[in-house]
């Protein structure tokens, strides 16, 4: 096995693809202005991040879990960000994403994109529909902290050797 050389952390949703895909299900849920507003108060700083979340989520109680399929078809890759990732992983790198999304649509993007970490939220889904909560812990901007420095922990990197990367005040 040849030396990590590096890590590059990001975020999902406006990083590595264009969409916020919590808003994508907003919209299929009919909910899609209330959302997209919650989420821009959210990047704004003007809402901590768990209670915009919840708040956001809550929103999509009883959409079939069949949504995470017709909004999968709806994100798009940033230019460049599956170039980036093949390119670093030649020069050594790892790649992690911390997502304040949803493992449902982020575990698909990673095998995608060939990522190689990956700690998100997880929408709970009882009888194949959503029940509007998230379980597990919440993907804060400290877990995201705390996920780049055990992601170079584990493969012998000091911080100097990461690069995080975001768009919100959740990225800071």
């Amino acid at each position: 096995m040849s030396e990590v050389k590096g890590l590059l952390v990001m975020d999902v949703d406006s990083t590595l693809v264009q969409e916020e895909v919590i808003d994508l299900l907003g919209e299929e849920a009919g909910v899609g202005q209330k959302v997209a507003e919650i989420t821009e108060r959210a990047m704004r700083g003007e809402l901590d991040f768990r209670q915009a979340l919840n708040e956001r989520v809550a929103t999509l109680k009883g959409l079939p879990e069949s949504i995470f399929d017709k909004v999968y078809a709806r994100i798009h890759f940033n230019k460049g960000a599956k170039e980036l990732v093949d390119e670093l992983h030649a020069r050594g790198f790892k790649v992690g994403l911390v997502s304040g999304g949803f493992h449902e649509t982020v575990d698909r993007l990673a095998v995608e994109a060939g990522i190689d970490y990956v700690k998100a939220n997880h929408l709970e889904v009882v009888d194949g529909v959503l029940t509007g909560k998230v379980y597990g812990d919440i993907v804060t901007k400290d877990v995201k902290v705390a996920k780049l420095k055990d992601w170079a922990v584990e493969n012998g990197l000091e911080l100097s050797q990461t690069i995080a990367m975001g768009d919100g005040a959740n990225d800071l």
